[in-house]
């Protein structure tokens, strides 16, 4: 029981992540179409913490 809770735990937590990084690449696409800069920056300093 415990080992299922923390596997559902888990792909939860991947899950998270990968709609964080999906939501990123969405915001800084449109970041890059607009050529702003200073949020490009910002996006990509993201992305790096993100991992």
């Amino acid at each position: 029981m415990n080992n299922e809770r923390h596997q559902r735990l888990t792909q939860a937590a991947q899950l998270h992540r990968a709609n964080l990084r999906k939501n990123l690449e969405r915001r800084l696409e449109a970041a890059k179409a607009s050529g702003d800069q200073k949020l490009i920056q910002i996006l990509e300093a993201e992305s790096n913490y993100i991992g």
